[in-house]
Order: structure tokens, then sequence, then C-alpha cells
């Protein structure tokens, strides 16, 4: 049996907020493990927020950086990784599938190397069903550990055992890292990490760490360099990016932080995720303000009712949500705004679940993540009583649906026969001979045409029909 080298994940040292300052760390690869990956190849597999999908370009430049090549085929790679997603049961039970299919491939090539990170390690009851279950992955790794990952393939290679570091941590700002990233025309970039909200139901403060923002110099100067290699959007990412700057004191805040970007020359702004607690003047004028800052804006509100909100440590009302709703659309006359909402909190009652149907109403939100209320194992709301049974749950998330999606193509209608600015992702997935983008408002445009040069330019679209989820359009010659 292969030794198992130890370093586990804990919920009890994950909860632990010390106030220490936060350490920055600029990457460095070791020149040992420079070749550790020559003539050999890789594949990531990534679930669940932007978030994961700005650590895997991070995880892919490292492996890149060390010899390896991306795979074409997962299965035929020599290391497979799966970056993970904790926030609901259902985001991990697919990665149990994968790891289904994994096992078979493993013992027809036992060289092959499959590891597992992301938050689901950081999970101490993932971990130890990784561990009991699943004796054929070779790493296990968490949030905290990517800088140290060329340290760790070299370890599971070299021992030939299961290599297992995951750290408990509040958690620091890794700068320099080599990424891949996956559009040569959109760009994530990570303004701060981790989550001090403590939602009842949400396992990620414990999966990421605290809040934690980086420098303006760095976050600016990566933007720059994006604007010199030709990209036209960046996404700010943070798990709460409202409260960007909050730990360097009240002197400079996200709303400051669009201000500037806004001057670096990049044409298009996005940010996700927002916290409505946190959402303030500043950062509303920031968005009315900035030419790049695009009119659309994600605010999850999860409830439309006050206990509901209350039980869940969200920590404002739907009074204070809808004025800020109100105020977003005195300024910003055109914004779209989306939003989560989670249906079946423990003993959510009918008159409860009717006053988000209300606030649904009222907002007429643009699109809307709506989720069944999913148990996390170590927050507060998984020992909570629930009397709300699994039928109510889901008959209260189809009648959401309806009214959501209503309002959904009722966002998309407002636009016929306007012309709205696209940024051309490449060919439609269900029509070869349509180009789609996103417009400002991040509607999802197709538009007949074959041009292959329109890839990555910013292009006018006259809005010709709207569905529930997309906008036909036909490209207007300039």
């Amino acid at each position: 049996m292969r030794k198992i080298k130890l370093s586990m994940p804990s919920l009890v040292a994950a909860r632990n907020r010390k106030g220490e300052e936060t350490r920055y760390v600029t990457y460095k690869l070791d020149n040992k493990y420079n070749n550790l990956g020559k003539d050999k190849t890789y594949y990531i597999f990534t679930y669940g927020c932007q978030g994961n999908e700005a650590d895997s370009e991070v995880i892919s430049g490292i492996l890149e950086q060390m010899g390896y090549t991306r795979a074409i085929e997962p299965y035929a790679s020599d290391v497979v990784l799966l970056n993970t997603c904790a926030i609901r049961e259902n985001a991990e039970n697919r990665i149990w599938g994968v790891l289904g299919n994994l096992k078979g491939v493993k013992r027809q090539n036992p060289d092959l190397l499959i590891g597992i990170c992301g938050c689901m390690p950081q999970e101490e009851n993932a971990t130890n069903k990784l561990l009991e279950s699943y004796p054929f992955v070779d790493l296990v790794f968490g949030t905290h550990n990517i800088c140290e990952l060329p340290k760790l393939i070299y370890q599971a290679y070299l021992t030939k055992a299961k290599v297992v570091e995951v750290i408990s941590s509040q958690g620091y700002i890794l700068e320099g890292t080599p990424k891949h990233r996956e559009s040569s025309h959109k760009a994530w970039v990570n303004i701060m990490y981790g989550c001090d909200e403590f939602c009842t139901y949400c396992i990620v403060p414990y999966t990421r760490g605290k809040e934690r923002s980086r420098h303006k110099e760095d976050i600016i100067n990566e933007v720059k360099d994006l604007v010199a290699k030709g990209y036209k959007e960046v996404t700010l990412l943070g798990q709460n990016v409202n409260a960007y700057g909050k730990d360097f004191g009240p002197d400079y805040t996200f709303g400051d932080l669009l201000v500037d970007l806004d001057k670096t020359g990049i044409e298009r702004i996005r940010y996700t995720t927002s916290h409505p607690r946190d959402l303030d003047e500043k950062t509303i004028q920031a968005m009315a303000n900035c030419k790049s800052v695009m009119p659309q804006l994600h605010l999850p509100v999860q409830s439309g009712d006050n206990e509901i909100l209350r039980k869940m440590n969200r920590k404002y009302t739907v009074e204070e949500y809808l004025e800020k709703i109100k105020r977003l659309k005195e300024l910003i006359p055109n914004i779209s705004i989306t939003t989560d909402i989670i249906v079946g909190f423990p003993n959510e009652t009918e008159e409860q679940f009717q006053h988000t149907l209300d606030l649904v109403e009222k907002v007429q939100f643009e699109g809307a993540f709506t989720f069944i209320y999913s148990k996390r194992e170590g927050t507060p709301a998984a020992k909570m009583e629930d009397n709300v049974s699994e039928e109510v749950k889901k008959e209260r998330l189809e009648r959401l649906n309806e009214r959501v999606d209503y309002y959904y193509k009722k966002g998309n209608e407002r636009f016929l026969d306007k012309v709205v600015l696209v940024l051309v992702d490449g060919v439609s997935k269900n029509n070869k001979e349509n180009l789609c983008g996103y417009s400002e408002n991040l509607k999802l445009v197709h538009f007949k045409s074959s041009d292959m040069s329109l890839v990555g330019k910013i292009v006018k679209v006259r809005i010709t029909e709207a569905k529930t989820w997309f906008q036909m359009g036909e490209l207007v010659s300039e």
C-alpha cells in the first residue's frame, strides 16, 4: 500500500479570522522543476465559478512553464486535474462521476497522475471520502496550495505516494504566476480573494479564506498589459468584489478602482460577484460615469423575505436591496440586472416564497441563477431543521423559473430593432453559419456571418428577434 503524505483541511481552522496582515507572495518556479513535464501532456476539468476558471488558467500556466503541453483528449493525457466546486451537492456529485470514469483509465494506464484541487479538498468530509473511496487519486491540494503545484507533482512522481496537501488558512495573495488565458480578447482579473460574509448556507468562507485585496498597482498594471496585448474586455473577480480595499482602509475602495481602470484604455469592464450590502454610492457613480464599465450587474438577492434573509445572515433587508436597485436604475437607465435566488431554505413558508416572487416582479431581473437549497456540512444552516418537502421545493422552483424567464425574455425584447455593440467570441454552437458574442448588457447575440476576422472585435448588430436566453440580429455595415 502506498504511503500517504497528509496535510488535512480543518473547518475549525478555516473559521478562524486572526486579523493577521495578508502575506503577498511572488511566484517563481524552482529550476529543478523546469523540465518535469517535458514530453508530457495535461488536461484540466474545471467546475464551478469564474474564480475556478481563473485558477485553472494559472494552473495551466504553471504546468506549461514546467514543460507540459495541453492534451486534446483528457483520458489520453499524462496528468488529469479536476478543479472542483463545493458550493452545492450537485457540483460534488459530478466530480464523483468523473472519478468513476477515471478509475478505468487509471487501470489501463497506471502512470496516469490524477489530481483533485479547488474547493472540494478544503472540506474535511470530501477529502476523507477521496482518501477512503478513491485510492487511485494521486494528488489532492486545495485553494491555498496552487503555488506549490510543481513541488507536489514532483513528490507524487518521486515517492509514488498519494500526496495530500490541503492547508486551512486565512490565505495569501499570489502574484507573478504565469497564465494560459482561454481567450485572446476577454480576460479574468482577480482583484481580491476570500469572503468574510459567512452566509449560513455557504461553504466558501471556509474554502477560500478571509477577504484580502490585491494592491491596486498590480491590478492596474495587469489590465494595462492586457490592453497592450489587444484584449477588449476584463471581468474583475472576487467572492465579494464590492468589499475590495476594506482591508487597506476607507481611502481607496472598489469605486476608486473602477475609475482608475477606466483610464487604462480597456474597452469593457465587468465584475462579479457583488454583495448587496457592500454596493455603495461610489461604486454606483463609477458605473454611471466610467465609459468602459458595462451597464450590467449581477447582484445576488437570494430571497425576497426579510426573515429568510436574516436566517441566511445576508445583512440587508428587502427594502435596502430595492433602494439600491432604484438608485442603479436612476443613474444607469439602460442597466440589466441579474441575480441569484435560493428556494426551499429551511422552513421557508409559502408566504415567504411569495415574497420572493413579489421581489422578482418589482425588480424585473433580466436573468437569474435559481437553486433549491443545498445542505453543506459544516455550515450553520446544515444544523437547521427543515419541514419543507422536496416536492414543494421543486414546485416552487418551477414557479420561480416561470417568472424569471418571463422577465428574461422581456429584457431581451427591449432591444428589438436597436443597434447594440457585440464583442464577437466565435462561431455559434448550434449554427455554423452564425457568429455570436455578448452585447454591453451581457446579452448573448447571434448573427449571420462567416467572417472569422470579426472574432475578438466589437461590431454593430441590429437586434431582429428576442428569445428567452438569447437574441438574433443582423450585422450593421460601417
